[in-house]
């Protein structure tokens, strides 16, 4: 049965490690797959949500895109355009605002983490952002959508509003109401300063990271000075419970390589972390490095990246205002 695809990243800036193995590399996995139709989206509307420096946003953009493309997404086979080319997202958003409720969006976990305690101080954009995550999917028909833990509740305020909508109007299975797509072993990638934090582009050392735009040289000496403990390397997982920068290297490898972690494990056990690391150091660098040189290639080729992101929006734009059409007659615009 083909699955309809849909998931976006945020064009930051400077995606790592945490992002390939979270999300990248399972879109290429999709992208690969005959019997799935995918829509990447390069979302800046939801960028926007905090400051951003407009000739960096721009450059963003096509990073992520030449990102997409380098990792192994092939544009001929997928959709990828970016999210503010095509109106039907903040119109549709604005309708679904309207059928949403407040209540919903005020258990929403992730505002309440991002605004932090002075949250009067935050936009209303970052307040609302779930009803446009909501408009992106429900504008494509997706029948499922690739989330990580962070994303989750967003997915079920997404269902929830498709249902409302869909009871509100009479108009059964209209926006199709999509399924979570969870990714199966993966591992959440931790900084290289502190296995108890998550890997950031926003961590002042980039010494913390392994960036997709990263040499090899670079990766072999972030590795190398990867913070671990004085012990050698563990004989089982429960051993692991206390050593979160073993744990995650351990995964690290284990996420690259395919393996299941309790093998990884059992190939180091009792070995010193020297030893490791230089093993983990060739199976990132075959895996990164080739990636770096392509995007760094591809940003020097600004045309190209913008005719992927043009016949994409000629392809998104097509579905997305075609359904935003039909929800005017609906609601009797």
């Amino acid at each position: 049965m083909t699955k309809k695809i849909f998931s976006g990243v945020q064009p930051t800036g400077n995606l790592h490690l945490g992002n390939y193995l979270g999300a990248i590399k399972n879109f290429v996995e999709l992208n690969n797959d005959q019997e799935n139709e995918c829509i990447f989206c390069v979302v800046d509307l939801h960028a926007i949500t905090v400051k951003q420096n407009p000739k960096e946003l721009r450059n963003n953009i096509r990073e992520t895109v030449a990102t997409f493309v380098a990792s192994g997404i092939n544009p001929q086979k997928s959709i990828i355009f970016n999210q503010s080319t095509i109106s039907a997202h903040t119109e549709a958003a604005w309708i679904l605002s309207c059928v949403a409720k407040m209540g919903w969006l005020n258990r929403m976990t992730q505002f309440k983490e991002k605004a932090g305690k002075d949250k009067e101080k935050a936009s209303i954009g970052l307040y609302s952002y779930p009803i446009l995550m909501a408009a992106d999917i429900l504008l494509y028909d997706a029948s499922h959508v690739p989330v990580g833990e962070d994303q989750k509740q967003h997915l079920e305020l997404c269902r929830d509003i498709a249902q409302k909508f869909n009871n509100d109007f009479e108009v059964e299975n209209f926006l199709k109401v999509p399924e979570p797509l969870i990714q199966r072993e993966f591992s959440r990638i931790m900084s290289l300063k502190d296995g108890t934090k998550k890997m950031s582009k926003s961590e002042i050392s980039d010494l913390s990271r392994i960036n997709l735009t990263d040499d090899k040289d670079s990766i072999i000496n972030k590795i190398k000075k990867a913070k671990t403990d004085p012990l050698p390397l563990p004989t089982n997982i429960k051993d692991l419970e206390l050593r979160p920068e073993a744990k995650n290297l351990l995964r690290i490898y284990s996420s690259l390589t395919n393996l299941s972690l309790e093998k990884v494990i059992k190939t180091f056990e009792g070995k010193n972390f020297s030893e490791f690391k230089e093993k983990l150091s060739q199976v990132l660098s075959d895996k990164i490095d080739p990636i770096s040189k392509e995007i760094k290639k591809l940003m020097n080729d600004k045309d190209f990246l913008d005719k992927i992101l043009l016949e994409g929006y000629q392809k998104a734009n097509d579905i997305a205002s075609d359904k935003v059409k039909k929800m005017h007659e609906i609601i009797g615009f």
